[in-house]
C-alpha cells in the first residue's frame, strides 16, 4: 500500500487545525488511512486504498478530512472543458509524431505566484513519484518532470528524439551525455533506461530555443528541471502511454498545488492525432462523467434506511457535489477522481460520509449449517486410501516454471497456462499436472531409503475454450511410487486398488504420443468414454531431466470427473 511522509508543519498548515496522534488514528480512517508514525515532525502515513490516487498526498488527505468536516470544498475554476476552454496565454505543449512508436503522449501545465519553500518542494517531489511509481508503474505508463518554467520559451516541443545525435547534462552531472549514454551511465538511466532503451527513437522534452527539459521518462535537465527552493514559477509535463490516466494525474497535481497556494496556468496542448478529447487540448481538462445511483440501492447494500438528503449531505462531506431527485442520487465527480467505476463505488463514499459510527449494529438473521462440499468429501477419502496404501502425503506450489511443467516433462507448452507479468520465472506457470512436483520432490531423494512411495490431492489447471474464462481447474490426485523394481503392474495394481474402494468401474485404453511415459508401458483410465486419468512408467529421458535414475511410476487422476461418473 502507498505510504507518505510530511512534516506536521505542512500537512497542519493545509489542515487549517493540529490534531495530536490520537486525533489523527481516528479521523484517518475517513480517508483510508493510518496514522504508521510520528518521528519529531515527521508524520508517516499509510494509505489503504490503491484506488484513490488523490489521497497520495498531504494536500490530498487534508482536503478530504477538511470536507469530511464541513469545510467549503476549494472551487477549482482553472479546469478547461469540452465546451468551454481558457486562454493559455502563448503557453503551447506541441506534440510531434515521432513520439508515438516510444511514448505517444505528453500534457502539462504551469503554475505561479507561491514561492517554493523547502516542505512545499519534498512534497511536491514526493507526489510526483507516487504517482509515477504507484498509479504510472514505476513510470512505464505515467512520467512527471517539474520545471522552473521562468527559463522556458514557449512552445514546448516533445518528440522522439536520435538517441545517439541528442546530447544535454542530466540533472545531477556536470557534462553533456546523449540519451543512449544516460541509460547506461547515470543512476537513474540505469534504473528507467530500459522502459525506452529498446526503441529506435527517445522521448526528448525541449523548449522553442532548442534548451533540454527533459529525457523522460528517465531524468530532467541540470538547468531548466533543477527546480530550487525559492523558485516561484513551474511548468509540470507528464508523459506516458494512456492519455486519460495523464489528465487524471495532472488534474490531481494541479489541484494539490492551488492548496499550496499557487495559481494554475493552462497549457494548451497540440496533439498529431485525433484522440477522444480532440487533437487540442487545454491542460487542466475536466473530463469526468456524472455518476448515479438510486436510493433503494443504498439502502439494499448499506442495509440502513436514510433520506435522500441525508446521502446527499453524506457526499457532502466527501467532497462531491450531489443532487436528489426522483428516487436517484445524481453526483458531479471532483475533478481529482476517476474511481467511480459503478454505482456501489457512490454507494462506499455514502458510506463513510454518513458515519460508519452511525450504522446499528444487527445480529446475522439468516442461519446456516457448515459442510463439506462432495469433492472434498472425495478428496478426503482419496488421502485416507493413499496412505493406508503406504503413500506419503505432500504439498506443493501451484505455480512453477517453464523448465519443470514443460521442459523437463516433455510437455507441449501450448496446453499449459502462462502468467503475462511473473515477478520471477520460477513462477510464470500455472501447474497442468501434479507429476512434476512429485517428480522434483523425487529428485532430491535419492539419499532416502527406497522405496519412495509419495501423493499429493490438488489442484492443476489448464487451457479450455469452452469454459468464459479460457481455463479450467481441476481437482486431481496424482501419486508416484520409485524403486528398483517398479513398473507397469505395481501401477495397475494401486490403480484398481484405488478405484475398488471408491466403487468405481473403469476400463483401460492405449496411451499414445505422450512423452512423459514409455511408449506402451502406460495407458489412459476411461469411465464409460470418459478420460479421467493416465498411469504409467516414466520415461528415462524424463527421469534424467530431473536427475533421477531410479525406475519410476506415475498416476494422475481427475477427480472431478471421476465424482461426475
Amino acid at each position: 500500500m502507498p505510504k507518505i511522509e510530511t512534516t506536521g508543519k505542512l500537512f497542519y498548515s493545509l489542515l487549517g487545525r493540529t490534531l495530536n496522534d490520537s486525533e489523527l488514528e481516528a479521523i484517518f480512517p475517513v480517508a483510508k488511512a493510518e496514522l504508521d508514525g510520528h518521528e519529531g515532525d515527521l508524520l508517516k502515513i499509510e494509505l489503504n486504498d490503491t484506488n484513490r490516487p488523490d489521497l497520495w498526498s498531504a494536500a490530498g488527505i487534508a482536503r478530504l478530512l477538511k470536507s469530511y468536516w464541513g469545510v467549503e470544498t476549494p472551487l477549482y475554476d482553472f479546469f478547461s472543458t469540452s465546451e468551454e476552454c481558457f486562454d493559455s496565454e502563448g503557453r503551447e505543449l506541441i506534440v510531434d509524431a515521432s513520439a508515438k512508436e516510444v511514448r505517444p503522449y505528453s500534457i502539462g501545465f504551469a503554475a505561479r505566484g507561491h514561492v517554493v519553500s523547502e516542505d512545499d518542494l519534498e512534497a511536491l517531489i514526493q507526489s510526483q513519484e507516487k504517482l509515477c511509481s504507484n498509479f504510472g508503474r514505476k513510470r512505464k505508463t505515467i512520467a512527471m518532470g517539474i520545471y522552473r518554467s521562468d527559463l522556458i520559451k514557449y512552445p514546448v516541443h516533445y518528440r522522439g528524439a536520435d538517441p545517439d545525435a541528442t546530447s544535454f547534462v542530466p540533472l545531477g552531472m556536470d557534462k553533456k551525455l546523449t540519451l543512449r549514454e544516460i541509460c547506461t551511465e547515470h543512476p537513474k538511466g540505469k534504473e528507467y533506461g530500459p522502459i525506452v532503451s529498446d526503441c529506435r527513437v527517445f522521448p526528448y522534452l525541449h523548449d522553442d530555443n532548442g534548451d533540454t527539459l527533459s529525457f523522460p521518462p528517465v531524468i530532467n535537465s541540470a538547468r531548466i528541471g533543477a527546480v530550487e527552493v525559492g523558485d516561484e514559477n513551474l511548468f509540470l509535463e507528464l508523459s506516458g502511454m494512456d492519455l486519460r490516466d495523464l489528465l487524471l494525474a495532472a488534474s490531481i497535481m494541479a489541484c494539490d498545488m492551488s492548496d499550496m497556494g499557487f495559481e494554475i496556468l493552462p497549457v494548451k496542448v497540440r496533439l498529431p492525432e485525433e484522440t477522444e478529447f480532440g487533437t487540442e487540448i487545454t491542460v487542466p481538462y475536466y473530463y469526468q462523467e456524472p455518476v448515479s445511483c438510486t436510493l433503494a440501492q443504498v439502502h439494499k447494500t448499506l442495509g440502513q434506511k436514510m433520506s435522500g438528503e441525508e446521502a446527499v449531505a453524506a457526499l457532502k462531506r466527501m467532497g462531491i457535489y450531489a443532487i436528489y431527485s426522483d428516487d436517484t442520487l445524481y453526483a458531479t465527480v471532483p475533478e481529482y477522481r476517476n474511481d467511480f467505476l459503478h454505482p456501489v463505488d457512490l454507494v462506499e463514499d455514502i458510506m463513510i460520509g454518513y458515519g460508519l459510527g452511525n450504522f446499528e449494529p444487527e445480529m446475522p438473521q439468516d442461519f446456516t449449517v457448515g459442510r463439506l462440499s462432495p469433492a472434498e468429501e472425495l478428496g478426503r477419502k482419496v488421502k485416507d486410501l493413499m496412505v493406508g496404501l503406504g503413500f506419503q502425503e505432500m504439498m506443493y506450489n501451484y505455480l512453477g516454471s517453464k523448465r519443470e511443467y514443460v521442459d523437463n516433462m516433455n510437455f507441449p507448452q501450448e496446453k499449459c497456462i502462462f502468467i503475462s507479468n511473473p515477478m520471477s520465472e520460477n513462477y510464470e506457470v500455472v501447474r497442468p499436472s501434479i507429476i512434476p512436483s512429485l517428480l522434483e520432490s523425487e529428485s532430491v531423494s535419492a539419499h532416502a531409503p527406497f522405496p519412495h512411495k509419495i501423493f499429493e490431492v490438488g489442484k492443476v489447471a489448464f487451457l479450455d475454450s469452452s469454459d468464459n474464462s479460457g481455463t479450467t481447474t481441476r481437482n486431481n490426485v496424482g501419486f508416484l511410487a520409485s524403486d528398483s523394481i517398479m513398473g507397469f503392474n505395481d501401477v495397475s495394481s494401486l490403480v484398481n486398488t484405488l478405484f475398488y474402494f471408491l466403487g468405481k468401474e473403469y476400463t483401460l485404453s492405449a496411451l499414445e504420443g505422450d512423452g512423459r511415459f514409455i511408449e506402451g508401458r502406460c495407458a489412459k483410465l476411461m469411465i464409460g468414454e470418459q478420460e479421467v486419468g493416465i498411469f504409467g512408467e516414466i520415461h528415462p529421458q524424463v527421469l534424467a531431466n530431473w536427475g533421477s535414475t531410479m525406475p519410476t511410476i506415475a498416476c494422475e487422476i481427475d477427480l472431478d470427473l471421476v465424482m461426475a461418473n
